[in-house]
């Protein structure tokens, strides 16, 4: 245990706040601050609302996502999986008079079960992640688009305002679903820093093979940190249903991954395991849509938003190895 205790006290776990953390949030109040001068709306309950509402469902599944970068990982099948915890849901919704905690748990179910197939696939497979995820990425989406059958999903009652944009869905202007993100990636953010659980995960990214030596169950873990991103996907497939009007297309979910792999390493996760934090996670995707609101507000072309965030996934991953290899030199 003490080899464990060693190696999964990381540089990362030392500070409350990571510099990389603190670069993100000049970098966001700088865009906020542009954006505020170049389209004077933008500072408004009309334009921030918005912005936090669709932050929400990516942020979200970015703190599972990072929990699986970190112990080396990755996970590029939720866009695939929102499609299918979402039209289960909305499906539910529509049939049945359900309440809003059953759709949340029939969601949290469909992303458990998801979760847990890549988990056990990649745990006890032995297959690299991106092989395994990319293959049930294409399963989920054919299943998904199977449980649409034709069309779309019509006439989804409003049981799941709580997490939507009107009044129902907000607290003293905040939305309920950004605040829900706050507190569930406050809590990853004290368990991934603060037990013991939780710096196996970073001592399975910098060496599996030490870690399983000192006794940890590495495969216990893998197979929990995607179960762990199924659940999330499943209550932010709930927070994609609430965001749109009564109806549910087969676009659901689609570049979903990209934009969560995106907020994940402008967070200043590593994208070779062992380093992240969850609170970069969340200023990551915060900083992607609020280029992309951005954009939209300023009427430039949609596809400026990709080169900007293409630009800042870059610095992140330069940043991130000109800090590994200032590590080795020492």
């Amino acid at each position: 245990m003490t080899l464990v205790t060693e190696r999964t006290k990381p540089r990362v776990l030392t500070n409350p706040i990571t510099g990389q953390e603190i670069v993100l949030v000049g970098v966001i109040a700088v865009l906020w601050a542009a954006l505020a001068v170049s389209t004077p709306a933008f500072l408004t309950a009309g334009s921030i609302q918005p912005l936090l509402v669709a932050t929400a469902p990516i942020a979200l599944v970015g703190v599972g996502m990072t929990i699986v970068i970190i112990t080396g990982g990755i996970d590029v099948s939720v866009g695939g999986a929102i499609m299918v915890c979402s039209v289960i849901t909305a499906k539910t919704l529509v049939s049945s008079d359900v309440s809003l905690g059953v759709a949340v748990l029939i969601s949290l179910l469909s992303g458990g079960v998801l979760g847990l197939i890549n988990g056990v696939l990649i745990a006890y497979g032995r297959v690299h992640a991106i092989i395994i995820t990319f293959g049930t990425a294409n399963i989920f989406m054919f299943l998904g688009l199977q449980i649409f059958g034709s069309g779309t999903v019509n006439g989804i009652p409003a049981t799941l305002g709580f997490f939507g944009r009107g009044e129902d869905g907000r607290t003293l202007g905040v939305p309920h679903a950004f605040l829900v993100t706050i507190l569930i990636t406050a809590a990853c953010w004290w368990y991934l820093r603060h037990t013991a659980g939780g710096r196996h995960f970073y001592a399975i990214g910098g060496d599996a093979q030490a870690a399983r030596l000192a006794g940890v169950r590495v495969q216990r873990r893998v197979l929990l940190a995607y179960v762990i991103t199924g659940l999330l996907v499943g209550l932010a497939s709930c927070f994609v249903i609430a965001q749109g009007t009564s109806t549910l297309d087969q676009s659901v979910g689609s570049g979903k991954e990209l934009a969560v792999i995106a907020a994940v390493v402008i967070g200043g996760t590593s994208i070779m395991g062992g380093r992240g934090s969850v609170l970069g996670t969340l200023l990551g995707a915060l900083l992607v849509q609020t280029v992309s609101s951005g954009v939209t507000q300023l009427g430039w072309r949609s596809q400026l938003s990709d080169l900007f965030v293409g630009i800042f996934i870059i610095v992140a991953v330069g940043a991130d190895l000109l800090r590994a290899r200032a590590r080795r030199s020492r």
